[in-house]
């Protein structure tokens, strides 16, 4: 049925054999060798626990291709977007800020990255794609931590009155002071790059 593989050929599909992880791949090679020593289509499907068909298509790939033809494809959907030109125009746009685009935001959600990239590709790319997409290109989407850091300006200037104000402090002069800050202690925080 199948013409003997010469020694270079034989040689080439063991080592492959021998080397790969890919289950499927290791079954189709399997399943060459085995043709090649004499088996039958059907004693090669027993022995495989695979289908005459199987057994028989894998022999046309074979045939037709080579090793190649042989070779797993690739798991899941092929992509449908350029992805290498989208995450590096990702990379671009977070490099600025949403205002420097007309919106009225300080920073940047998938959303609105994912809005502008379709703006500016004519594209249908999802937030939730941007979202899976950041992490391979090194950019790390995380919450913002509350911290006040204002410095004020006159602050030694205050802070001179007030102590003027509490060595002059009497009961007939009592000092009073009011808290003029108002603090949210959980305010609502954007993610953050």
């Amino acid at each position: 049925m199948l013409p003997l593989l010469n020694a270079t050929e034989r040689r080439e599909l063991t080592s492959r054999l021998h080397h790969t992880l890919d289950k499927a791949l290791c079954r189709r090679l399997n399943a060459i060798l085995l043709l090649d020593k004499g088996h039958s289509v059907s004693s090669t499907a027993a022995l495989l626990a695979a289908g005459r068909s199987s057994v028989r298509r894998w022999l046309d790939w074979y045939q037709e291709a080579g090793l190649d033809g042989l070779e797993s494809l690739q798991a899941g959907r092929r992509r449908r977007l350029p992805y290498a030109h989208i995450t590096a125009l990702l990379k671009a746009l977070t490099a600025l800020t949403p205002t420097d685009f007309g919106y009225q935001r300080s920073r940047w959600s998938t959303e609105l990255l994912a809005m502008e990239i379709n703006r500016m590709l004519n594209s249908t790319l999802c937030a939730s794609t941007v979202r899976r997409w950041l992490p391979r290109i090194g950019i790390v989407w995380r919450r913002a931590a509350p911290t006040l850091h204002i410095k004020d300006p006159y602050k030694a200037e205050k802070m001179q009155a007030i102590e003027q104000a509490l060595s002059q402090c009497s009961h007939k002069h009592p000092v009073f002071f009011e808290d003029e800050v108002d603090i949210h202690l959980n305010p609502k925080m954007g993610a953050d790059k």
